[in-house]
């Protein structure tokens, strides 16, 4: 008895002990310290979009007469020169057509002297009146017609010449051979591209702007380029053209980015990736860490100043940078937001504010 007394006496001198320590009132938990930053200007509000540097003039070669092709003397990649022979077409045909052409200039000629006799002995058996006036007119006509049909001749075997001229494609400018679209043994038509040269000279950046942000691009408006071999220089630039049609597959705006320096290491092909700054008031940023999201809603822990407790704040967010995030609603320059931990936290949490060193922290506003 006395025993079972003594086992239900000692948890209850424990209990009075304790509320004695206390003085009565519940043990309140600790604040947990939180790491606090105020938002910033964004560094840059920047769009990045990846290019190729291209040459700025990109003729496409192409035979001005069809035929097959019999010889193609370039490759893809490799360097031509100015008149520098591509490809050969079969020349049989217009050789032909050229002996055939030259055969009745050469009669022509015959049948212009003919009438050219006949006129000149006419003339001098009108001056002595031996023949009608009509006679003459029309000895003279057939005169007029055989040097007209001469010259249309002549004329005819310089377009039959310049077409044999035509079966060899030559190059219209140093440069090199981009793109390649014929086979020896192919028959090609005229005007159908054969070769793709990227003539010498300036150098610029195609890019591709998405259908929904071409109205915010205009021509002329400055951007920079950064190339992949020289990631750590920027070279300033403008967009010298832009497409007025979508692509039809990928429903973007081709973009042609001109260098502004004149000496510009970009090479052929290389990959870069091109800045457009964004117009109007630059946004806030926060650190990456510090977003959260809820049902597709971004948001953040911001902490009262008056109570250190926290809340959450919806906010609307742009584009991601590498370390942080801008803000494009929902915060003001003055609020202290959580960095760190966000995915622990609640609402209505007491917190402990404090810096990167663990530095307690008092929220004040900015000036």
């Amino acid at each position: 008895m006395f025993r079972h007394v003594l086992s239900l006496a000692f948890p209850l001198a424990l209990s009075l002990s304790l509320t004695a320590c206390g003085n009565g009132e519940p043990l309140k938990p600790l604040a947990r310290p939180a790491m606090v930053v105020q938002p910033q200007p964004a560094r840059a509000a920047t769009e990045a979009y990846p290019g190729e540097v291209r040459a700025r003039l990109e003729p496409e070669l192409a035979f001005r007469i069809g035929g097959k092709v019999v010889k193609r003397l370039v490759e893809t990649g490799e360097r031509v020169r100015r008149d520098q022979a591509l490809a050969e077409l079969d020349p049989q045909d217009v050789r032909l057509q050229l002996e055939a052409t030259r055969a009745q200039v050469a009669a022509a000629e015959a049948n212009l002297q003919t009438v050219r006799s006949e006129y000149a002995r006419y003339k001098t058996l009108l001056e002595r009146q031996l023949v009608s006036r009509s006679q003459f007119d029309n000895i003279e006509n057939s005169y007029r017609a055989g040097e007209a049909r001469l010259k249309q001749i002549r004329a005819e075997y310089d377009v039959a010449r310049n077409q044999a001229d035509y079966a060899v494609l030559r190059a219209p400018q140093d440069g090199v051979i981009s793109a390649r679209r014929v086979e020896v043994g192919q028959v090609v038509a005229a005007g159908q591209t054969v070769f793709t040269l990227a003539a010498d000279g300036e150098r610029e950046v195609l890019i591709s702007f998405p259908e929904h942000a071409i109205e915010r691009f205009r021509i002329g408006e400055g951007v920079s380029v950064e190339l992949w071999s020289q990631r750590d220089k920027r070279f300033s630039g403008h967009i010298r053209e832009l497409s007025p049609a979508a692509d039809p597959q990928s429903r973007t705006f081709a973009a042609r980015v001109a260098f502004d320096g004149a000496k510009v290491p970009a090479e052929l092909g290389q990959s870069a990736r091109v800045y457009v700054y964004s117009e109007g008031a630059v946004p806030l940023s926060v650190p990456l860490s510090a977003v959260s999201a809820e049902a597709g809603q971004a948001f953040v822990w911001v902490v009262d100043p008056a109570t250190s407790t926290l809340q959450r704040r919806p906010v609307r967010i742009g584009p991601f940078a590498e370390d942080r995030v801008p803000v494009l609603d929902g915060l003001k320059a003055s609020d202290w937001v959580v960095a760190a931990g966000v995915q622990v936290l609640r609402e209505g949490q007491q917190v402990r504010p404090v810096d990167r060193d663990n530095r307690s922290v008092k929220l004040l506003a900015k000036e």
